[in-house]
């Protein structure tokens, strides 16, 4: 028997167990540069209790839908944001954990424009966009101690 995760759109409110949607909606905060930027400020909860805040550039190959989710991870010791450097849309996977190991996945396609940022120690599958390039700023943890756990599924999910 398959085990199917129909994607959803992800909208702050259903993603927000999980971490931040970062996205430009509204007036800005503020309008900052001569009148010519408005800034939207402050929108993901970045969570270190130790280490530094680290931004690395992650170029992954795309995917294709039906993607099957064999393996998720969660980083125990700092959030971890996904920041395309395209408009293009990509794959987030996010679950509950359900005694130290993840729970019913959700699947959720961005729109273009979109980011996440994972809060620390949450169930997440690993970059996945859709089209190429797959360029992405990533903040996360730099510092020491195991920062990564990861869980691999005896039956691997298949999402559409």
């Amino acid at each position: 028997m398959r085990r199917v995760i129909a994607t959803e759109p992800l909208i702050r409110e259903t993603f927000a167990p999980f971490g931040d949607v970062l996205e430009v909606t509204g007036p800005p905060d503020v309008i900052i540069n001569q009148g010519m930027c408005g800034r939207y400020h402050d929108k993901a909860h970045l969570d270190f209790p130790s280490g530094r805040l680290g931004i690395s550039l992650f170029d992954a190959k795309p995917r294709a839908l039906p993607y099957t989710l064999d393996m998720m991870e969660r980083h125990p010791l700092g959030c971890q944001s996904f920041i395309p450097m395209t408009h293009e849309s990509f794959l987030v996977i996010v679950a509950p954990d359900d005694a130290g190991k993840p729970g019913a996945p959700r699947a959720f396609l961005t729109k273009k424009g979109q980011a996440v940022n994972y809060h620390r120690n949450v169930w997440h599958g690993v970059l996945t966009p859709l089209s190429e390039p797959g360029l992405f700023a990533v903040i996360d943890r730099i510092g020491e101690g195991n920062n990564l756990e990861e869980h691999w599924f005896e039956e691997p999910y298949v999402i559409q």
